[in-house]
């Protein structure tokens, strides 16, 4: 692998690592593979094998998780684990897919596999980490990276309360003194990434309700259980309640994705179901949010004289990005591409259990444009027609590499 590319760091020092054009046309081919064979959650066996077989290839020696898919690395570690202290900058990718179907028409690498899409883009967040250890490992072979690296490919981001916890479980975070991540952004630029200190994605929880009564006949509701009108209820009186308990800068929300109840027009149902989200912008008010959702939809349905059952599943928390390894992330893509390709970003409702690992180590996660620059249509995430612009591929890796080495130059 040639890696003679070289980017001038303010100063005067010179950064290596730009990604050779044979190693970028590889990753592409490698990203559509995995785009057109993408695997849920724990389920992530095809993926884990091919990531484990290029990284073997290599020279390296990544370890598969305990939980059978995802796999670590590390880089510059005499051999099988560090242990030389938490001094170690982790680069994580999360490689699970999603249950909806591909819509894409004309694409050909849209997925082979009925029901299940990339349509979030850790296709390439997976292939961005692939792709920064591998050029990051022909440093080390140069004897030009000054610090080991941990890469972490997590499995089952998708599935609250998230894979990151059973990657911590496994020792992912052992030896590490900071992690970083980026985040595929359909409305930033191809060529530019997205920043915030601080808050950067939301708390997401789920919400599973039963209510439950008596039933009875649609013309004497009087004498029953009136389920429908309950759960009518609890859909609009519950966020009503909730959000005047919360200070309205929390962003405390719900929302609710499945109500169900009832088979005939002239039927009061027994039993009604419904699920939902809860999602928050502050840490203080997430961890209060239980006790105080559940108090609303008892209060709403008891009101109606309705039984709930209520499953509140936790799931993640926001991720708040240290300022410190943010400053790292802004240094290493001005480094590589100049201050244009850097602009500031929102603090997002969506959940990534990248915040788990924030727990226990600094870390800043970016959003990595892949958007084609001109590109009027936003291809949004989570929808079967999700794609992005591959350009944004060779943005990740160079940014990874640079933080690597940036980072060892501190």
């Amino acid at each position: 692998m040639s890696l003679e590319s070289e980017v001038d760091l303010p100063g005067g020092a010179v950064l290596p690592g730009a990604l050779p054009d044979a190693l970028r046309a590889e990753l592409i081919a490698f990203r559509r593979d995995m785009h057109m064979h993408p695997e849920l959650g724990n389920q992530e066996f095809r993926t884990t094998a091919a990531i484990k077989e290029r990284l073997e290839r290599a020279g390296l020696k990544p370890r598969v998780l305990a939980v059978g898919t995802g796999l670590v690395c590390d880089i510059g570690v005499e051999g099988e684990q560090w242990d030389g202290g938490p001094s170690m900058l982790a680069l994580r990718a999360d490689i699970d897919g999603l249950p909806i179907p591909d819509t894409k028409t004309e694409c050909p690498y849209r997925s082979t596999v009925p029901d299940r899409a990339h349509a979030c883009g850790h296709d390439v967040h997976t292939t961005v980490v692939l792709g920064a250890g591998l050029v990051l490992a022909g440093l080390h072979r140069q004897g030009a990276l000054p610090r080991p690296v941990r890469l972490i490919f997590q499995p089952a981001e998708e599935v609250l309360p998230g894979g990151a916890a059973d990657a911590i479980k496994s020792g992912a975070l052992e030896g590490v003194g900071a992690i970083i991540a980026v985040h595929c952004d359909p409305r930033v630029d191809a060529g530019k990434i997205g920043l915030r200190e601080g808050p950067i994605t939301s708390a997401c929880d789920r919400l599973e309700i039963g209510l439950d009564g008596p039933g009875g006949h649609t013309a004497r509701p009087h004498l029953t259980t009136d389920l429908v009108t309950a759960a009518a209820r609890v859909v609009t009186d519950v966020p009503a309640l909730v959000g005047r308990r919360f200070d309205s800068r929390s962003g405390l929300a719900i929302t609710w994705g499945r109500v169900e109840s009832g088979h005939a027009p002239n039927v009061i149902p027994q039993h009604a179901e419904l699920s939902g989200t809860v999602r928050c912008l502050d840490l203080e008010a997430w961890r209060q949010a239980p006790d105080v959702v559940v108090a609303a939809i008892d209060e709403v349905a008891n009101l109606h004289r309705a039984k709930s059952e209520i499953n509140y599943v936790r799931g993640v928390p926001p991720v708040v990005n240290e300022p410190g390894v943010t400053e790292l992330l802004r240094e290493a893509m001005i480094a590589r591409r100049g201050v244009e390709s850097v602009e500031g970003t929102e603090q997002s409702l969506g959940g990534e259990d990248f915040s788990w690992y924030l727990e226990h180590v600094p870390g800043a996660m970016a959003r990595l444009g892949v958007r084609t620059p001109g590109e009027r249509h936003v291809r949004d995430l989570h929808q079967g027609d999700f794609d992005v612009d591959e350009s944004a591929i060779t943005v990740g890796v160079e940014l990874f590499t640079a933080a690597a080495l940036v980072n060892g130059l501190r």
